[in-house]
């Protein structure tokens, strides 16, 4: 059975191109695992629906999808998963203690963007760049 588990949400405000947007959640869907090899992408027509966006910039991001070797289009069926990426199930026990950071972060007064900028500088010293 087919599932379509991803749902886009377009932050016009974020400075981020929208076809990228699109793009990073759709790998994100990928590294958590809420999208798997043969689950089939919402239409372009049912992104539109649901976000208001030019159906050439869905189609523009699907096929950036494609370039990656992400996904790959089937005429007249749709756009499908071709592999996944990360090991993050969304399931993880890492991500109940991640959750529980940040509703502390929270608590303490943190907001959003604090909470982000924390949660990068302390992956950046992780994971420096180039450790792939």
């Amino acid at each position: 059975m087919l599932r379509n588990v991803v749902e886009y949400r377009i932050d016009r405000r974020s400075g981020v191109a929208t076809y990228l947007q699109i793009v990073q959640q759709t790998q994100q869907a990928l590294r958590l695992g809420l999208l798997e090899p043969g689950d089939k992408l919402p239409t372009a027509r049912e992104v539109v629906e649901a976000t208001a966006i030019n159906p050439n910039t869905v189609l523009k991001a699907y096929r950036e999808l494609e370039r990656e070797g992400l996904v790959e289009a089937r005429r007249g069926l749709g756009t499908f998963v071709r592999r996944t990426l990360g090991a993050a199930p969304a399931d993880s026990p890492l991500r109940a203690e991640l959750a529980d950071w940040a509703r502390r972060a929270r608590s303490a007064g943190l907001d959003r963007e604090d909470a982000a900028a924390l949660f990068g500088a302390v992956l950046d010293e992780n994971f420096p760049k180039g450790d792939q």
